[in-house]
Parts: structure tokens; C-alpha cells; sequence
């Protein structure tokens, strides 16, 4: 099927992904200009009987997620309908499903299973809290994104309290991840989604499910039989309590499992005795340059990330990077490091680093809160009270290119072109020779001398001759 051009007033950019019933887009709202990920279902594909219901279900999820706002969860923007299709416009999440981590064979050392586990209960409690209930908890519906935060997605059979479209006696959820109550078509609660962030949790531990086999015996193996200790698969996980932890989670009763999510997150906290950091390591997770991992012995559980070389990287003294990391750690854990050290190889100028790490933090507050930290740093130069410019209209400072400058530009670009920005921002880059001649590259795509001095006015350089 070809691309289509449009969804409502969404302009296509590519497929993300596909389903039986429908299509995931990468879309540009030209509004607002912002990337937003278009879900959509073909109603033509969906069996006449069922119609009515995978419609219902599809609002219900615009309608569920919609009224969460949350840093964990993928916020929804608006639903859409037509003749022909229906549609969620949501959130776009640079990042990678656990699942994808699963099939990789990715190995989680303990202190990742436990940022994993706390962002999602996080997540988790925010919504029950809210009154919505997931009910398809799994790992493709738990996406890490490329700085090491969670974002849980896709509510279309969630039980909104005030909803009536989910009722007791439908079954409804992932094989091999639903509670026992959802199977048997019993009433359902948030401790059904506690179930299925045990069963992620077992197999974060142990890289399997816990209940396997054909849906039929996965069914009947979650309703009457129990599961194996996931210390009889990792037996270095005996000398913790996680035993423990996971006999509660999937407990077969629901008043027999823990009360809320809050609970069950300081319990996966005290069992690992250790302080819990906020993003997944670096280490860790995919980008699109990734290869999938070989095969391999499974790193220790007490183990933390792999260790990061303590020499500095080129032009840079290892004090005003340590005293960097500890004022980064305050926010991010021990995962600062990394993120400031891959910083650091990337730029050699003070100011900019410090705005390139700034981006790693989630919140304006946190970001202004670290900057803040420029003016207490020993040992450096001041920071530069503003931009070296030429007075002349139509000039731009110059000097050498960084990555941190070229992503500023592709952003501020974008609000002007859409995504397309990045590609052209990319080739200008690659073919400058300095911040001047690339500025004037990238000033070319610009169609109008009125869009131009607009955008040059945002960069601070005047009106581009």
C-alpha cells in the first residue's frame, strides 16, 4: 500500500510500524510544528461484527491515555476518524520497546532491572491513581527511550472507571502476561497490571517468562500452577530477596498480591539495597547503530554497568569533568559518567558541554538547576557573558562546528521545514568549513529573504545577506 500524504491535517513522513489492523506513522503537525506518531486502523480490515467494539476500543484509548499527564507515559494529542480510517495522534518516542530488548538478547544487570521496574510502577501508580487500569502490560508496550527513560504506551484496553466499554466476563490482554483474573473473565482492578509488571520483572531477572508454552497451557499454568524461583535460573539471585518479591507479585488471588504499585516499588528497592538510578545505563541501551549483542555469559547481577575509563578525554582535566559528573549524578545517578565523558569527546568548549548535558535531564527545572551549577564549577575559565558577534547586520560569529550547534540549528530549523529539517541541516554541515559558511548552507533552504532573517533572527546572527 502506497504512502498516503496526509492523515486529517497530519502530513506523512514514514511507516514506524504495522499490525494486522493497522499502520503506525512518523507524522508532522504543521499547527503546532511538532513530530507526532499517527496510530491508525483501516476500518475496512476489521470484520463487520467486530467493528463497532475495535472502533469503541480505539477511542477508549485516546480517551484513557488522554487524561494521563505523565512523564512515563506517552501522551495522547488527539483522535481522528474518517470514512476510511481512525486515528490517534500521540507523543513521538525516539527509543526502543523492551521487547526489542528481549529478542536482542539484551542482558540487564541488576541496577537496570530496578531503574526499569521503578519507572514503570511509577508510571503505573500515576495512572491507577488517575482511575485508568492498563490490562496489557508487556514489554512491547514499555519503550526506553535513547536517554534511558520509560515511557509505557499503548492504552486501547484499559478500564477507565467511568467507562463502560470494558466489562467483567471479556477476557482481553497478552498471553503469558494477563493475571489469572483475566482469564477467567473476573472482575479486574490494578492488580491485574501489578501481575503483569511481575511477570516483566521475573523476565528481566531470568531473559524468560515465567509461564511458557502453548496459550492453552500458559492459561491454565498462570490459574493453577506455580511459577519457578527465579533464583533456580540465576542462582547468584539467592542471595537476594527477589524470590520473595516476584511469589508476591504473581500471587495467584489479587488480595494475595501487593496492594499498589507504591508498595511493590520500595520492595524491589529494598531488595536491591543499593541506590536506584533514574535512567537505564548507557551501556545498556539500543540506538539505531547498535549490533545485536552475541551470545555471551550472563553478566553478574551485583555487578553495576561496565566501568568507564577514568582518563579524560582530549583537552579536558579530570577534575572539572569529576566535579561536572557529581553535580549531573544529582539528577541522574552513576549513569552521569558516561553521559558526561560521551559529552566530552564531543565538544571541547565549557558552555557547551554543559548544554549538551542539560538535554540528558527531563524537566526546564532540572535543566536550569544543573546550568546553574556553571557558575560554582573550580577550577575553569567563566562562563562567557554572551555570544562573540560581529555588530554588523548580516554577519554570523564564527569558528569551528560542534555537534551540539548543529543540533540546535537543526531544531530551530524544524519549527520552519518539519523533519525534513535534520536531513538538510546534516548536508550542510558536511559540507562547511566553518560556523559561518554553514549557517549561510543552511540559510539556502530557506525559500523567502523573509523566512530567512526570521530564522537567522532566532540564531542571533541578523538578517542573512
Amino acid at each position: 500500500m502506497a504512502l498516503p500524504e496526509r492523515l486529517g491535517k497530519y502530513s506523512i513522513v514514514e511507516v514506524l510500524g504495522k499490525g494486522a489492523m493497522g499502520v503506525v506513522y512518523k507524522a508532522f503537525d504543521p499547527h503546532i510544528r511538532r513530530t507526532v506518531a499517527l496510530k491508525a486502523i483501516r476500518k475496512e480490515l476489521i470484520e463487520d461484527d467486530h467493528a463497532v467494539n475495535a472502533i469503541a476500543r480505539f477511542k477508549n484509548e485516546a480517551q484513557a491515555a488522554g487524561r494521563l499527564s505523565h512523564s512515563g507515559i506517552v501522551a495522547v494529542f488527539e483522535y481522528g476518524e474518517d470514512e476510511e480510517v481512525a486515528y490517534i495522534a500521540m507523543e513521538y518516542v525516539q527509543g526502543k520497546g523492551l521487547r526489542e530488548y528481549f529478542h536482542r538478547g539484551t542482558r540487564f544487570g541488576l541496577g537496570d532491572v530496578v531503574s526499569i521496574m521503578t519507572q514503570l510502577l511509577e508510571a503505573l501508580a500515576y495512572a491507577h491513581d488517575e482511575g485508568v487500569v492498563h490490562r496489557d502490560i508487556k514489554p512491547a508496550n514499555i519503550i526506553i527511550m535513547n536517554n534511558g527513560r520509560l515511557k509505557v504506551a499503548d492504552f486501547g484496553i484499559a478500564h477507565v472507571e467511568s467507562s463502560k466499554l470494558t466489562q467483567t466476563g471479556v477476557i482481553m490482554g497478552t498471553p503469558g502476561y494477563m493475571a489469572p483474573e483475566q482469564y477467567t473473565g473476573a472482575a479486574v482492578d490494578r492488580r491485574a497490571d501489578l501481575f503483569s509488571a511481575g511477570v516483566v520483572l521475573y523476565q528481566l531477572l531470568t531473559s524468560v517468562k515465567p509461564f511458557t508454552g502453548t496459550t492453552e497451557t500458559v492459561a491454565y499454568r498462570i490459574c493453577y500452577e506455580p511459577h519457578v524461583d527465579p533464583s533456580k535460573l540465576v542462582p547468584e539471585l539467592s542471595q537476594t530477596p527477589f524470590d520473595a518479591v516476584i511469589a508476591r507479585a504473581l500471587a495467584k488471588k489479587p488480595e494475595d498480591r501487593y496492594r499498589n504499585a507504591r508498595e511493590f516499588q520500595v520492595e524491589i528497592q529494598s531488595a536491591h539495597s543499593a541506590p536506584v538510578s533514574p535512567v537505564v545505563s548507557e551501556e545498556t541501551i539500543i540506538d539505531e547503530a547498535s549490533p545485536t549483542p552475541a551470545p555471551g555469559p550472563r553478566p553478574s547481577h551485583t555487578d553495576s554497568a561496565p566501568g568507564v575509563s577514568t582518563v579524560p578525554p582530549p583537552g579536558w582535566d579530570a577534575a572539572v569533568l569529576k566535579e561536572i559528573e557529581d553535580q549531573l549524578a544529582r539528577y541522574l545517578g552513576p549513569v552521569a559518567k558516561v553521559i558526561v565523558r560521551r559529552g566530552a569527546r564531543s565538544t571541547k568548549e565549557l558552555d557547551t558541554l554543559y548544554a549538551l548535558l542539560a538535554e540528558s535531564l527531563s524537566t526546564e527545572e532540572e535543566k536550569r538547576a544543573f546550568q546553574a551549577g556553571r557558575a560554582r564549577l573550580t577550577g575553569a575559565p567563566p562562563a562567557k557573558s554572551a555570544p562573540e558577534e560581529s555588530s554588523t547586520p548580516g554577519t554570523v560569529p564564527d569558528g569551528p562546528l560542534d555537534a551540539a550547534q548543529i543540533d540546535h540549528v537543526a531544531k530551530l530549523l524544524a519549527e520552519q521545514l518539519g523533519p525534513i529539517a535534520r536531513i538538510l541541516v546534516k548536508k550542510a554541515a558536511a559540507g562547511a568549513t566553518n560556523r559561518r559558511d554553514f549557517l549561510r548552507l543552511v540559510g539556502e533552504q530557506l525559500g523567502s529573504d523573509e523566512e530567512r532573517a526570521a530564522f537567522m533572527k532566532r540564531l542571533g546572527g541578523g538578517k542573512k545577506q
